[in-house]
């Protein structure tokens, strides 16, 4: 692993996404604890390690203050909106200037079944203490960082408000105005550079399934084959009941993730 060179990507490790978080995912401080002690256990052989830091505004159209209905009222959290709702007036942006955009914007989502856009609980938003990196991961980080005179790459995703920005390489729809919601050739580059890349974080059924998409989809055939998802440092949102089942849809995604031939190990079992 020495003459290796290793890449760690840690996707979205902040506190709104940990256990007590607005956004929890049951587990993932324990995913974190396990990721840390890989870091520290290993640190020496890994070459990089990158960082997305999901950043969001109270006002996202992914929160229910971008939102009101003919009565003044906000959709709950999980609530989803289409895009026939909008046209029917159901749901309308407060800023009414972007009805045509939110339009487009459902109308893309769901071409292609997609999905339907949901509200999530406000999370991750800047300069708050959620915003903020799980602590024990983010000691085992400056460690690295101090150890391997080495600067850990933050890559802020999500901060244009008026589009959802899952994966680590681009925003769901980019908008042609901000080039911080287009393709990320600059940190794809650097992951086709590397002999192995690790990939962990939250929420697995969510973004660190259209981060690995996204890299899949744009790295190059040759190269999926370095891409290690850790199982163990990354846990799926719980179904929805009568709504979505998470850990089902991305149980059935990794098989074919799979057979593209990324591979499916853990963070004990990568480094045998």
């Amino acid at each position: 692993m020495r003459n290796k060179k290793i890449d760690l990507v840690i996707i979205d490790p902040q506190n709104d996404f940990m256990d007590d978080g607005s956004l929890p995912v049951p587990g993932a401080r324990a995913d974190m604890e396990r990721v840390a002690l890989m870091i520290n256990k290993h640190h020496k052989s890994l070459n990089d390690i990158h960082v997305t830091l999901d950043s969001h505004r109270p006002i996202d159209v992914s929160h229910g203050s971008f939102w009101v209905d003919s009565n003044g009222n906000q959709p709950a959290p999980f609530s989803q909106i289409t895009n026939q709702s909008i046209k029917d007036g159901i749901w309308t942006p407060r800023i009414h200037s972007l009805r045509d955009h939110v339009l487009k914007y459902t109308a893309f989502l769901e071409k292609g079944g997609k999905y339907t856009h949901t509200i999530w609980p406000d999370h991750c938003l800047i300069g708050s203490e959620g915003y903020a990196v799980d602590p024990v991961l983010f000691e085992a980080t400056k460690e690295w960082a101090a150890q391997s005179v080495a600067l850990v790459d933050f890559i802020v995703k999500g901060s244009d408000f008026r589009v959802e920005h899952f994966g680590a390489l681009q925003a769901e729809m980019p908008m042609d105005d901000n080039p911080e919601t287009q393709l990320n050739s600059r940190f794809l580059e650097t992951l086709q550079k590397a002999d192995q890349v690790l990939l962990v974080g939250e929420a697995l059924s969510h973004c660190v399934r259209a981060t690995v998409q996204q890299i899949v989809d744009n790295i190059g055939a040759d190269h999926i084959k370095k891409l290690n998802l850790l199982l163990d440092c990354s846990t799926s949102i719980p179904a929805i009941p009568n709504v979505v089942d998470f850990p089902a849809l991305t149980e059935a995604w990794l098989g074919d993730m799979k057979k593209l031939g990324l591979v499916l190990t853990d963070s004990q079992q990568f480094w045998v």
